[in-house]
């Protein structure tokens, strides 16, 4: 590339976000969380942060959204850095098949959740992080990792979502409840809760996800500076669990589709995981049926398809 230039990277988002900009059909933003109904599905935001430190953006990406579930990728991390492969005893690895917050499969296999990244398997995450604080130090916990990910002390947890989940979190506390009932949360369920509700109220733009979720593209190490998150394999894992659960029932079909591990929220954030190239962010916040950002994943297709980067490619 000679001087003067775009980078061909910079070319394939300016693209993308011309094509999906004009689109009519956007879906329907998160309103059973009543602060999220406010998002304006008019926006669309996408970043690539590459392991060589390069970053790149387009439209919306430096407007902070509420990340929801996307925080489970990092809580996740947390959990195994505590407790490392004693949580696989409380937490499946399967795929659920089920809706995000379903209690059924939950009662069939005795509140035992399939996997860390649908909502009754977070819920136990927090329970693990809780371990030995009060909420209010597990909160904060969550925060200065995220921050000390980012590189980026701006990134705060919206007060108002909280509040708005807490109040309105009746499924959750019933899966919390369900699986107290059978020893699988060690804590009082409103604290455990508290932890969960906050951390799913993580703001974050797409420039800062991007740059959060690099290590699991280089390996476990931060981009830059080369300081070692977790190790190589364990990076490996849970790129592994993004790909499998980290869409809920329609993760096999963004396997198909898109080819990367991906971990959605219904703020309408998704974060995809090139292994080795980059991580990209990408934020519409109106959700397609199965609760996933319906120009998010489209945007992710395209992105993949014409950077290369499936981890099925010969």
């Amino acid at each position: 590339m000679t001087a003067g230039e775009t980078d061909p990277l910079q070319l394939i988002l300016d693209r993308v976000h011309a094509r999906l900009q004009g689109e009519t059909e956007r879906g329907s933003v998160a309103d059973y969380i009543p602060e999220l109904a406010h998002a304006d599905p008019g926006r669309l935001g996408l970043a690539v942060q590459l392991t060589d430190g390069r970053s790149f953006v387009a439209g919306d990406a430096d407007e902070p959204f509420s990340i929801q579930s996307v925080s489970k990728v990092f809580t996740l991390t947390l959990a195994l850095g505590k407790v490392g492969d004693a949580l696989w005893r409380r937490v499946g690895r399967e795929p659920s098949g089920s809706a995000f917050n379903s209690i059924v499969q939950l009662e069939y296999e005795q509140g035992i959740p399939r996997n860390p990244l649908i909502n009754a398997g977070a819920i136990v995450v927090a329970d693990v992080i809780l371990a030995g604080h009060e909420p209010r130090e597990a909160i904060g916990e969550i925060v200065r990792f995220v921050r000390f990910l980012a590189d980026d002390d701006s990134i705060r947890i919206d007060p108002a979502v909280a509040r708005s989940e807490t109040r309105t979190g009746y499924r959750n506390q019933a899966l919390a409840n369900y699986m107290r009932s059978f020893g699988n949360l060690h804590h009082e369920v409103d604290k455990v809760l508290g932890v969960y509700f906050h951390h799913c109220a993580l703001s974050l733009s797409c420039r800062q996800l991007a740059r959060a979720g690099a290590f699991l593209a280089n390996r476990g190490r931060l981009v830059g500076g080369g300081h070692s998150v977790v190790s190589e394999e364990r990076a490996r894992r849970i790129n592994a669990l993004m790909l499998t659960c980290g869409h809920y029932d329609g993760s096999g079909d963004f396997a198909f589709r898109v080819g990367l591990p991906g971990k959605s929220g219904v703020g309408g954030g998704i974060l995809a995981i090139a292994p080795g190239v980059a991580s990209v962010a990408v934020w519409s916040p109106g959700l397609n049926a199965n609760g996933n950002s319906l120009l998010g994943s489209r945007a992710l297709e395209m992105i993949a398809r014409e950077a290369g980067w499936s981890i099925f490619s010969g």
